[in-house]
């Protein structure tokens, strides 16, 4: 059983383009996807697709059971936004301030529908099951939704045999994936440093201990974990996207709080990074006379591909779109839910090229003006769809 994308493009495309539309219209912050949920359940029941919820409050489980017994291949969407205010112009854009689809969890859930109304067509030729994944809370890291969706039974009756995962990729052209074996993204760990220091007037300094000062040091220090303690070969982040702390001009600052990340790809950079965070923080705090704490949550980790899966996902995009649609890639140091599905099932996850034609600098996920090329929905929703035809029939 082979698709045709140019097939499903005409009777699929402007379906497509609606439910994304709709869902980037009407976005919901992480745990809250209630519209969301309910618009997928309408979508499957429309179907004529089972599904069962209570998987981490908002999550949906379609269950597409073919005409002959055979393998379980799960797919998997999330369906949150993020609390951004979109800066794009235009009839499509969010109608609710300070919530936008930036990482494209939108177009996600529209291509997971997509493929489930594809699959639906040949569910008495399907030899196995499918079972499609509406995930929420993608972007609550370190907690996430996926975790506990499966604690809240969502494997319980069907263990999967593989497991299949995609997101739009600004990076790459449509009608291009990406997809390697290993690592493909990073564990997302965060910490919180407090700095306690002593509050008194600006003029006199040597009757405080300034908090401000020593954050400065200790954002330097810190630093050279990475570019001194760990090999240059081996890729790692640290980075403090936020400092709070001061009261007004004239004050010296009793504390300062830092928040910030740190990204590797493997288990013992990611050790390393946690323990000379502790170590940094206290001893720079030690050396100037102040008081430190770290709160250190662990995240996503390490997005794991298995290579016999990524040889799947590989072969079914050489027949959807060409030979040439595969280019290598490097790992990414964002985080991803999906991580912990990988960890008990195995499978791959990739990336959809969205990339606009006529935009020369492509907005990256997470900017308040990233927007995609609305080409990638049949695509995304075609190879989901293929992917489960190819991993059934296979031997």
């Amino acid at each position: 059983m082979k698709l045709q994308l140019e097939e499903i493009a005409a009777h699929w495309g402007e379906h497509l383009v609606q439910m994304r539309r709709h869902l980037h219209q009407y976005p919901e912050l992480s745990g809250d996807e209630v519209e969301t949920s309910a618009f997928v359940q309408a979508e499957l029941g429309r179907l004529e697709i089972p599904y069962k919820t209570g998987f981490a409050k908002t999550g949906v489980l379609g269950i597409l059971e073919g005409g002959k017994p055979g393998k379980t291949v799960a797919l998997r969407a999330d369906m949150d936004a993020l609390p951004i205010l979109e800066k794009n112009e235009g009839p499509v854009i969010s109608m609710r301030p300070g919530v936008m689809h930036a990482c494209g969890h939108d177009a996600h859930t529209a291509m997971l529908l997509g493929a489930a109304a594809i699959l639906k067509e040949y569910q008495a030729e399907l030899p196995g099951r499918v079972l499609f994944i509406f995930q929420p809370a993608e972007e609550q890291v370190p907690h996430g939704g996926a975790q506990p969706m499966m604690d809240d039974g969502l494997f319980d009756q069907y263990l999967p045999d593989v497991i299949y995962g995609q997101h739009v990729w600004p990076d790459l052209p449509v009608g291009t994936i990406g997809v390697k074996e290993g690592a493909i993204m990073a564990n997302s760990d965060g910490f919180t440093i407090t700095i306690h220091g002593a509050g008194g007037h600006a003029s006199m300094p040597h009757q405080g201990l300034d908090a401000i000062v020593v954050a400065a040091q200790m954002i330097n220090a810190l630093q050279t974990i990475v570019s001194r303690n760990i090999n240059p070969l081996e890729p790692a982040v640290l980075t403090i996207g936020k400092i709070t702390g001061g009261y007004r001009y004239n004050v010296i600052a009793d504390e300062v709080v830092l928040e910030g990340t740190t990204r590797s790809l493997d288990p013992k950079v990611r050790l390393l990074l946690k323990e000379r965070l502790h170590q940094v923080v206290e001893q720079v705090a030690e050396a100037m006379g102040a008081r430190a704490t770290v709160q250190f949550q662990e995240g996503y980790p390490v997005t794991f591909n298995s290579a016999h899966w990524v040889e799947q996902v590989r072969k079914t995009a050489h027949h959807l779109l060409g030979t040439g649609n595969t280019p290598a890639i490097q790992p990414s140091m964002g985080g991803e839910d999906f991580s912990r599905f990988l960890q008990r099932i195995p499978g791959a996850f990739f990336w959809l090229g969205c990339a606009l034609p006529d935009r020369p600098v492509q907005k990256p996920l997470h900017d308040p003006q990233f927007q995609l090329d609305e080409r990638v929905l049949p695509i995304g929703a075609g190879l989901m769809a293929q992917l489960v035809l190819d991993t059934l029939l296979s031997k």
